[in-house]
C-alpha cells in the first residue's frame, strides 16, 4: 500500500478583492519516509520517486464542501501514482452570499458572454501552482504538468463539465464528476430547460446517484415547475450536452447513492444536505465503487489502462445505466 502524505500551500488569484483572493491547497502525494532528521522534525516526508512524472489532479468542491471531505478520494488516487490537490476558496460568488466556492465567474455564466472565457476563476492559479510545485519543494521535477485530470462534486463537478477545454487547458487530459450536470439557470438569464455545451475535446467520465436529493430538489432553477429525478439532466447531459464519438466519454449512474456520499465525512452546518435523500446501502461501499470507476478512467487517460475496460459497467448491479461514447 502507497503511503499517502499531504502538505499544505497557497496562491493568489489575480483580479479578486481582498479578502477573497486566496486559495488553500492541500497536496496528496505517494511518500517515501527514511527517518531523517527533518522528516522527524517537522514531518515533511519526501515524495516517493516515480518512474515517470506524476500526472496531477485538480479536484473541485462542492458549495461549502471543505477539501477534507475528498480526502478519501485523494488518497485512492495517490494509490494509482497520481498527485491529487484539493482546495478551499472562500468566495463571494455573488454579492452577500460568501461561500466556500470551486471558483465560478459569473462573467461567463451569461447567455452572451458563456464560452468565450472560462468560467471557473481558480483554474488558471491552479495550474500555475502545479507549476510552482514542480520547480521547487517536495515535489520538484516529479509532476508531468502537461497531464492533468479535472475532477469535482455537486458545484465543482458543474465547473468542471464547463470548463475541461483543452483550447483554454492544453494540458488537459480528462476530467470527471458526480453529482452534476451543465442545466443553466434562468435566474441569469437563460431561457427554461437549457444544457449548456461541454465541449468534448477531451476524455470525460459523468456520474451520478439516484438518490441525489439536492438535484431533484434544485430543479426549479431551470424552469421545472415540480421536482425532476435526481439523474434525469446528469443523463441528458451526457446524452445531449456532451460532443464526443470518440469512445472515451462515460455515464455512469449509481443505485443508491446520494449527493453527499461522495463528500465523506460531511459537515452538516452547511450547505443543503436537508435536500438529500437517504442514500441506500452502506456508504462506504459506494464510495469504494465511485473511486474504483474513477481510477480506470484515469488509469485509460493516462495510458496505463483501457476505455474499453469501463465498459463492464453495464453488467454491474450497482450500476443503474452506463454509457458510452
Amino acid at each position: 500500500m502507497t503511503d499517502v502524505r499531504a502538505f499544505f500551500t497557497a496562491a493568489t488569484v489575480p483580479g479578486e478583492p481582498e479578502p477573497w483572493n486566496s486559495l488553500q491547497l492541500k497536496v496528496y502525494y505517494p511518500s517515501a519516509y527514511s527517518d531523517s532528521a527533518d522528516e522527524r522534525n517537522m514531518g515533511f516526508i519526501p515524495a516517493a520517486k516515480p518512474e515517470q512524472p506524476y500526472p496531477v489532479v485538480l479536484f473541485m468542491p462542492g458549495s461549502n464542501c471543505h477539501p477534507e471531505v475528498y480526502s478519501w478520494l485523494a488518497k485512492g488516487l495517490c494509490e494509482l501514482g497520481l498527485v491529487c490537490i484539493t482546495f478551499s476558496w472562500i468566495k463571494e460568488d455573488m454579492p452577500g452570499f460568501v461561500s466556500l466556492s470551486p471558483g465560478f465567474d459569473l462573467r461567463y455564466l451569461t447567455p452572451d458572454s458563456f464560452g468565450k472565457a472560462p468560467s471557473c476563476s481558480s483554474l488558471p492559479t491552479l495550474l500555475d501552482a502545479i507549476e510552482k510545485l514542480n520547480s521547487e519543494g517536495l515535489l520538484a521535477g516529479l509532476l508531468d504538468t502537461n497531464k492533468v485530470i479535472f475532477g469535482g462534486h455537486s458545484a465543482g463537478g458543474n465547473a468542471v463539465l464547463l470548463n475541461s477545454n483543452r483550447e483554454w487547458f492544453p494540458q488537459l487530459i480528462g476530467g470527471f464528476s458526480y453529482a452534476a450536470h451543465t442545466g443553466a439557470s434562468t435566474q441569469i438569464g437563460f431561457p427554461e430547460d437549457t444544457l449548456l455545451p461541454v465541449d468534448g475535446s477531451v476524455p470525460m467520465l459523468i456520474m451520478g446517484g439516484e438518490q441525489d436529493g439536492v438535484i431533484a430538489a434544485s430543479a426549479n432553477r431551470y424552469g421545472d415547475a415540480e421536482d425532476s429525478t435526481p439523474t434525469e439532466r446528469i443523463g441528458r447531459t451526457f446524452d445531449e450536452a456532451l460532443d464526443s464519438l470518440r469512445g472515451d466519454c462515460h455515464l455512469a449512474l449509481v443505485r443508491g447513492a446520494n449527493h453527499f456520499c461522495f463528500a465523506h465525512p460531511y459537515d452538516g452546518t452547511t450547505g443543503r444536505p436537508f435536500l438529500d435523500w437517504p442514500a441506500a446501502g452502506d456508504e462506504s461501499e459506494l464510495r469504494e465503487l465511485m473511486l474504483s470507476i474513477i481510477t480506470d478512467f484515469i488509469a485509460a487517460c493516462i495510458g496505463t489502462g483501457d476505455h474499453a475496460n469501463l465498459a463492464e459497467l453495464a453488467n454491474h448491479p450497482q450500476i443503474s445505466r452506463y454509457a458510452c461514447k
